[in-house]
């Protein structure tokens, strides 16, 4: 079947300002297995994201929830989902946007695909993938994805992609606490990071959908964040292939 591996998946839900989404996409969760659990890291969310995760952690103990003081950023809110499922014993962590634009009805094929490999990730870029936002946006998503591609050697097509399903074994092989980015750039160091472990990842095509209710957190701030981490990695490669 679909859900042949059944094994503990923590779906890590990172949040701020998603009150509407949540609301959407739980009921949707909660259709998957009852082995799939999901972790809403909310980091105080004025709009009460946070406190109506905590109605579901309520009502069903499939849903846990990690309240942050203030806008920590996407990486570090990754780093408590995948501690806390590493400390729970979960054999497996997804991590997803909130708000649709990595629909929930992939994650039964990426459960599958998980069987040839320790990540799998929901691409855009593969065959079958799509891009369904602004074209300035799309432009500098791959333009991005063709910069970390080629100037540090990592391998798939979608290396900013944030749909991910990790096996614990391999999280627990990144030293996490090493990891200096934030934001998105986050996404790109924590791949380069398990590609150096000898890790077998998997691409399966997704529709990326642009999100219908409430605001992108993507800034020009970010973008040049990201930049500056790829900078960085690229230096950091540079040195340790100069060292050999």
């Amino acid at each position: 079947s679909q859900f042949s591996i059944n094994m503990r998946i923590l779906i890590i839900l990172p949040t701020y300002n998603e009150a509407v989404n949540i609301m959407l996409l739980m009921p949707e969760l909660m259709k998957l297995p009852a082995w799939v659990e999901v972790c809403v890291v909310d980091d105080n969310s004025p709009d009460n994201t946070g406190i109506m995760a905590d109605e579901w952690a309520a009502k069903t103990t499939r849903v846990h929830v990690i309240h942050r003081v203030g806008k920590q950023g996407l990486g570090t809110a990754y780093v408590a989902g995948f501690r806390y499922a590493l400390a729970q014993g979960y054999d497996t962590a997804l991590t997803m946007d909130a708000d649709f634009s990595h629909h929930p009805k992939y994650i039964p094929t990426m459960i599958t695909a998980l069987e040839q490999a320790d990540l799998v990730i929901g691409s855009r870029y593969v065959a079958g993938g799509a891009v369904l936002y602004p074209w300035h946006r799309r432009m500098l998503s791959r333009v991005s994805n063709m910069v970390a591609r080629w100037v540090l050697g990592l391998k798939v097509h979608d290396c900013t992609a944030g749909f991910r399903l990790y096996r614990a074994s391999i999280l627990s092989r990144v030293a996490l606490e090493n990891i200096r980015s934030n934001g998105y750039s986050f996404l790109v160091e924590m791949l380069m990071r398990v590609q150096a472990t000898g890790a077998r990842v998997v691409e399966v095509p997704i529709v990326f959908e642009d999100r219908q209710y409430g605001v992108t957190k993507i800034s020009t701030r970010e973008i040049f964040r990201g930049v500056e981490t790829v900078g960085r990695l690229w230096w950091g490669r540079v040195r340790r292939t100069v060292r050999k």
